[in-house]
């Protein structure tokens, strides 16, 4: 089956989607994005993405082109049309299409973009062994609170991962880590949960929200502060989270072994807990 993409008011074959070469996403990256997961056809945390995206839209001063309950319905049309019962759906919004000129232009329509893609969520075979991971250093803008489309940073830092065999690459400034390329880092010592504060210098992470949450719920300690790829490598157990990663074990840091090499107790109870919340919650 054909995929279908939105484009701009439309529904149209995902090869026959287009933009202007003009549009200011691909001449300056000036736009922001949301991945939105997909489980049993319903959106999950979307509620949360949502309230994200109109925050990064506010802090670029970028309008919205449709409203917040609008985008729901398109999202969800566009899973229905494409069958998706689990997977992911990405939107992108970008300041749209003008002559090239730096300054923000005036009375530009905002571009809107939308495509899906199917993934093994649930029962993603990865979450039973755990993955590796390895450090690199943050090479990022500033503001990385803003959920800009301008990730070539974060691309070369998840090729470097990929050049080894590992699934992500924690990225890691002034000897602290900040989170990896498409996730968020936690590590697990001594029964506590420790995960970086938020700041200019992180994204808010929703999958990192729903789980903070969990753990309130299941009277875990969490500690929000930041921390070494020292106290990562000599941690218990570390884990990632994000939309199509879920809560996703971490089993190797570099050379360091973690929870003698398997998934640890902390990591797979969360990501039990989060996907059945996932279940219980998800809008559809």
């Amino acid at each position: 089956m054909t995929r279908i993409a939105y484009v701009n008011g439309d529904f149209v074959p995902l090869e026959g989607a287009k933009i202007s070469v003009l549009d200011r996403g691909f001449l300056f990256a000036d736009g922001v994005y949301e991945v939105t997961a997909v489980i049993d056809g319903k959106l999950v945390d979307n509620e949360a993405h949502l309230a994200r995206l109109e925050r990064s839209l506010g802090e670029i001063e970028m309008d919205h082109p449709v409203s917040m309950e609008d985008l729901t319905a398109l999202q969800l049309e566009l899973a229905r049309r494409n069958n998706l019962t689990e997977g992911g759906i990405y939107l992108q919004i970008t300041r749209g299409a003008a002559e090239r000129d730096f300054a923000y232009p005036k009375d530009v329509k905002p571009s809107l973009v939308m495509f899906t893609q199917e993934r093994n969520l649930v029962h993603d075979p990865r979450a039973e062994t755990g993955v590796d991971v390895i450090t690199t250093p943050d090479l990022r803008w500033k503001r990385r609170d803003i959920k800009s489309v301008a990730m070539l940073a974060q691309a070369m830092a998840k090729q470097e991962a990929a050049k080894v065999g590992a699934a992500e690459a924690i990225m890691v400034e002034d000897g602290l880590v900040t989170e990896g390329s498409s996730s968020t880092a936690w590590i697990v010592k001594n029964g506590k949960l420790i995960t970086r504060n938020l700041s200019n210098s992180v994204l808010p992470g929703v999958t990192r929200l729903s789980v903070l949450a969990l753990c309130r719920e299941q009277n875990l300690e969490v500690e929000e502060r930041t921390y070494t790829v020292e106290e990562m490598y000599e941690a218990d157990e570390a884990f990632i989270t994000a939309a199509t990663t879920l809560v996703m074990p971490v089993v190797k840091v570099d050379e360091r072994i973690l929870s003698n090499g398997a998934p640890g107790p902390i990591g797979s109870r969360l990501r039990s807990l989060y996907i059945n919340m996932a279940r219980a919650t998800a809008t559809g």
